[in-house]
C-alpha cells in the first residue's frame, strides 16, 4: 500500500508551511461506490463530489476490510485533489482518498466529525 505505515517510525523531515499548502486536501461526499475486482489488492472504486469548483472525481481505495459499498454513499471523506491521476489497472484514479492504518494495517477513512461543505480545504 503506502510506504510509511509504521506507528513507531520517527516524524518525517520538516517542511515549510508553503510546502504544506501545496498539498490540496479537500472534503467530498461519496456519491457512488462499487467493487474493483480487477485490482491487484482488494479495493473499491469511489466517485466523490468535491463541490462546484472541483466537481466529481474518481478514486481507487483499498478500504475493503472496514467498508462495504452500501455504507459509503453519503459519507464525507478527505482526499488529496492535486496529485496527478494514477492508472490502476483499467481505472483512472484522480484523487487520493485519505485514511490511517489500524493496528492490522487496514485503512480507516479520515473524515470530519461534523458535516462541512463539499470542497472545504484542510488548513
Amino acid at each position: 500500500m503506502h510506504k510509511l505505515t509504521d506507528i513507531d517510525a520517527p516524524a518525517a523531515p520538516q517542511i515549510s508551511f508553503d510546502q504544506f499548502l501545496a498539498v490540496d486536501i479537500r472534503i467530498g461526499t461519496i456519491v457512488a461506490a462499487e467493487p474493483f475486482p480487477e485490482a491487484r489488492k482488494p479495493a473499491l472504486k469511489l466517485v466523490i463530489d468535491f463541490g462546484p469548483a472541483i466537481g466529481q472525481k474518481r478514486s481507487s481505495a483499498q478500504i475493503t476490510e472496514h467498508y462495504e459499498t452500501t455504507s459509503l454513499v453519503g459519507r464525507q471523506v478527505a482526499a488529496v485533489v492535486n496529485f496527478p491521476p494514477r492508472q490502476i489497472g483499467k481505472f483512472m484514479s484522480e484523487v487520493l482518498t485519505l485514511g490511517f492504518p489500524d493496528k492490522h494495517g487496514h485503512v480507516v477513512l479520515f473524515n470530519p466529525d461534523h458535516e462541512v461543505p463539499d470542497g472545504a480545504r484542510l488548513f
